[in-house]
């Protein structure tokens, strides 16, 4: 089957073609069909499945054909002056989920005329509040921030008339179980429903139970089974050790884009520390970092600039990484289930990818929990004496990442300056002025945006635009203000 093959508009035919997709992937393959005909649905299917496509693709041509009908009262002034009404919500456990869903309905729907949105906590509401009272077709959202909204009577829920709760077992492990009941109580009564899981938990066949009629459930994979084009390998290593045996895999494999896994966010930050430290260009997100701080170290990431990202499974639920081909759990989860989401991340839309785990004396349970789960001849065990016996093959800086490793700057230099004055400072001891000489740090600055007058002035430039004092730039970089105001 091709995706010529489904009913789906000329419009929506266009945007497929422009993303360079041709045949469905199975749950596309049934999905699509069964909601084109107004189906409640059960999805099971792993994370990389494409089940994104699978609700995105037959709600644009649902919403296309249908005309607008605002069930909300026009008399009301707290809906005066917008333009159309929510007329789908897409429920998503993390902002970096919910983002990816609204890029999809954006791509896919390029060439229907239909809007969408993305709402999530953890920023200013102003910019979502606009875009409500804009109007908007479809509205994607975390639930914590969708209910204070609704709370505050700035979202209303009223026209909708298709809901999807995707991930449905990860908002159950964030708690959110609660808040979905509140917001499936303020829909309209006559809706289509669609719920999307990876595991099924009873208490997530409760919930289907309760939000859905007469659904019809797809399963592409058996529940809670691990992907199939994902090699599993385990190393038994005492705690102490962890970082090392990781290093030691980065020099001996492969291993140009890595995704470690850590249980939590103080050990994702070490992670990420020793990494960098010992020349690894590493990235980390975790619930305690900014939204654009999240979404820098992502794109960081995905544009190669850096080997490795160590996250949180929470902040990793919505990483899209396209040709992932490691995934290192370098703490196993306390879940066993989330396992598979984890491994997930790898081998996705076919693609073949490796996922390596660290199970420390004090995790054997859990291992026993995730063997019984992929089964017990899925992972592979390794030795670690032979992983430290190979001789390292990815040195010298044969990957095309820029070396994090720096000389500490003197004590003396570095009074009263910030951390970016410190390192600005110890690239131009270290350097002087010749530019035909550049250090890694000084190419990672500048990222050969653009050839300089010279090494200070485009440090200067670099800093300015990240944001850096005026005052730090001057002394660092040694240039006047002339220049500077230049920049």
């Amino acid at each position: 089957m091709n995706f010529t093959d489904l009913p789906l508009s000329e419009g929506l035919q266009k945007a497929l073609k422009a993303e360079g997709y041709t045949v469905p992937t199975p749950i596309q393959a049934e999905a699509i069909p069964s909601i084109l005909q107004g189906c409640d649905i059960i999805g099971c299917a792993q994370t990389g499945t494409g089940k994104t496509a699978a609700f995105a693709l037959p709600i644009l041509e649902l919403l296309a054909s249908e005309p607008i009908i605002d069930k909300e009262d026009k008399n009301d002034k707290r809906h005066k002056g917008r333009k159309k009404p929510i007329r789908a919500l897409i429920l998503s456990p993390t902002r970096e989920l919910a983002q990816q869903i609204g890029d999809s309905f954006t791509a896919y729907g390029r060439f229907t005329g239909l809007t969408n949105t993305v709402i999530y906590g953890g920023v200013a509401q102003s910019k979502q509040e606009q875009a409500m009272r804009n109007g908007v077709d479809i509205l994607v959202a975390t639930p914590g921030r969708l209910l204070d909204l609704m709370n505050q009577r700035i979202v209303s829920l009223a026209s909708v008339s298709i809901v999807v709760l995707d991930e449905a077992d990860h908002m159950l492990d964030m708690g959110f179980i609660h808040d979905i009941r509140c917001i499936i109580d303020a829909l309209p009564a006559k809706r289509q429903s669609l719920l999307f899981s990876a595991t099924m938990p009873p208490e997530i066949e409760r919930l289907a139970k309760d939000m859905l009629n007469d659904a019809k459930r797809i399963a592409v994979d058996p529940i809670s089974s691990s992907a199939k084009p994902v090699e599993q390998l385990v190393y038994f290593v005492d705690r102490k050790k962890k970082i090392d045996l990781l290093l030691r895999l980065m020099d001996t494999l492969p291993m140009t884009a890595v995704l470690v896994f850590s249980r939590t966010k103080h050990g994702a930050d070490r992670i990420a520390k020793d990494l960098n430290k010992e020349g690894v260009p590493s990235e980390v997100i975790h619930g305690d970092k900014t939204q654009s701080s999240r979404l820098r170290a992502l794109n960081r990431f995905k544009e190669k600039r850096s080997r490795v990202l160590v996250a949180t499974d929470i902040a990793a639920r919505g990483i899209d990484v396209e040709q992932l081909p490691y995934v290192v759990n370098y703490d196993l989860p306390d879940a066993a289930e989330t396992y598979v989401h984890r491994i997930g991340r790898t081998g996705r839309a076919g693609l073949t990818g490796v996922a390596i785990s660290f199970c420390s004396n004090d995790q054997q349970d859990v291992f026993r929990q995730i063997k019984k789960i992929v089964g017990k001849d899925t992972i592979k065990s390794m030795s670690v004496e032979e992983a430290f016996k190979r001789t390292p093959q990815f040195q010298g800086g044969e990957h095309p990442y820029p070396s994090q490793k720096k000389e500490k700057p003197p004590i003396e230099d570095a009074r009263g300056l910030s951390k970016a004055g410190i390192s600005v400072q110890s690239i131009l001891k270290g350097q002087g002025s010749k530019k035909h000489e550049r250090s890694p740090d000084i190419e990672r600055l500048l990222e050969n945006e653009y050839e300089p007058r010279n090494i200070q002035e485009a440090i200067a430039a670099r800093l300015k635009a990240e944001g850096v004092s005026k005052d730090i730039i001057l002394r660092t970089t040694g240039i006047n203000k002339e220049i500077f105001h230049k920049l």
